[in-house]
């Protein structure tokens, strides 16, 4: 199918190696799902990588990686073994675990750490606080209003024109935002939020409903020098033609059609280092990835969010196109030196997420799976452990098949060919990933 595989152990085309430059770095990434599973393989690539550790991991990791048995929220542990191993290089996956300050405190203890503080991670943590910068600012976006109170928010939402959209102020693991069709969707939503405090207590965003294209446009960030990524496109609802609940993503593709250079331009100067520029304002400067979730409406390219962090499912499809060395850049970002821009493919891929049946809501875990080694595309782990020798489901999001090519089409087909030879009982995946290029 004309399908190509980035091979182990590259050399960057044109580029002299550093000779000078140890190839002995140990690196700890934190995190355990696909995103970290595709950081932990760019970095396999690296010629400056000898040995690689994933906190917590999972079973696909564990074929690169070893595997420490560490939360990503215990952040003295995860420091303990930082020291102990004489990591070089520590690259934090999950927003939550920059959330509670992991990058201050290694920073604190002299440790070279990639990812953001924890007041500049409330571009994601606090949608009011990304909100108030965006304002401030003059970066693209919708217009809001913050609420605690149930009642003021159930009475500001059934004056307005539906659809609504509510999103909570802090991280919901990319479950906490509804678009409401109705009054009694809307109510239901803003209960969950501010009476049950399902993702605990605290505010509701409510949001003017923008309508177009999503995308997403990822760089690596250092104060005001940003280096863009690929574009991407997520897919965030359960189940074909975009219907059912949100959920943390159920597949991603590049190569955007619907997406001009211009429109690119755009979102890198006048968003990207526009929010990059105004961090450093703010004094709380970005230090990681910035994660633009974009908008393409009649009036413009606009914010729908921001993310600190990289993007899931989105970087299992970017990092793959990486040319230059994965941790020249991460090291460069942590330790707040100018790097080269990265280099990236003209290539295209797309990957399928699998899910455990019920997922978002509640599903069972520990299902076998089967046929693995049989898939010819990248396969990564989003929420696996091995029990009893065996690959058992560990998560909502279990595995994500991702192809490489070409063209789009031709990715496609090879991806969704090869997942037949994955068998478990309880897994559903969506049939129409990348429709909006096809």
């Amino acid at each position: 199918m004309g399908v190509l595989y980035v091979s182990p152990g590259f050399q960057p085309a044109g580029k002299e190696i550093d000779f000078g430059k140890t190839k002995e770095n140990k690196v700890l990434v934190v995190g355990g799902g696909g995103r970290e599973h595709a950081i932990v393989d760019a970095l396999s690539r690296s010629i400056w990588v000898s040995k690689i550790y994933c906190a917590p991991g999972n079973a696909g990791i564990a074929a690169q990686a070893e595997c420490v048995p560490i939360s990503d929220h215990d952040v003295e542990g995860l420091l303990a073994f930082a020291e102990q191993e004489h990591i070089d290089l520590t690259v934090v996956g999950p927003e939550a675990s920059l959330s509670v300050g992991i990058v201050d405190r290694f920073r604190a203890a002299g440790r070279v750490i990639f990812g953001h503080t924890q007041a500049a991670t409330r571009i994601e943590s606090s949608k009011e606080f990304a909100k108030q910068i965006m304002e401030k600012y003059g970066i693209p976006t919708a217009a809001y209003r913050s609420f605690t109170d149930y009642e003021d928010a159930r009475a500001y939402v059934a004056s307005r024109p539906f659809p609504a959209v509510l999103k909570y102020d802090g991280l919901a693991a990319g479950k906490g935002v509804v678009i409401a069709q109705d009054l009694a969707e809307a109510e239901a939503a803003l209960k969950d939020m501010l009476l049950d405090n399902r993702f605990g207590a605290g505010k509701v965003v409510v949001e003017d409903y923008l309508e177009g294209p999503e995308f997403s446009f990822m760089c690596f960030v250092d104060g005001e020098r940003i280096y863009p990524m690929p574009l991407a496109q997520d897919h965030k609802r359960a189940f074909d033609r975009d219907l059912g609940p949100n959920t943390g993503g159920m597949g991603a593709y590049t190569g955007l059609p619907f997406i001009t250079p211009e429109d690119r331009a755009f979102a890198q100067e006048y968003i990207l280092q526009k929010t990059a520029s105004a961090m450093v304002a703010e004094g709380c400067p970005l230090s990681g990835v910035l994660y633009g979730g974009l908008m393409k409406t009649p009036d413009g390219i606009k914010v729908i969010e921001f993310n600190a962090r990289f993007g899931d499912p989105e970087t299992e499809v970017v990092l793959p196109l990486l040319e230059s060395d994965a941790f020249d850049i991460f090291q460069a970002v942590a330790e707040g030196r100018e790097a080269e821009q990265p280099e990236w493919s003209d290539d295209v891929t797309m990957g399928v997420v699998m899910a455990s049946k019920g997922y978002p809501g509640s599903y069972e875990k520990g299902f076998a799976i089967e046929g693995l080694d049989q898939v010819g595309p990248k396969v990564y782990h989003m929420g696996t452990k091995c029990s009893d020798g065996r690959i058992v489901t560990a998560g909502g999001r279990v595995l994500m098949v991702v192809g490489r090519g070409h063209e789009i089409h031709q990715v496609r087909d090879c991806v969704y060919e090869e997942m037949g030879k994955i068998s478990c009982p309880n897994l559903f995946f969506r049939s129409d990933i990348a429709h909006w290029a096809l």
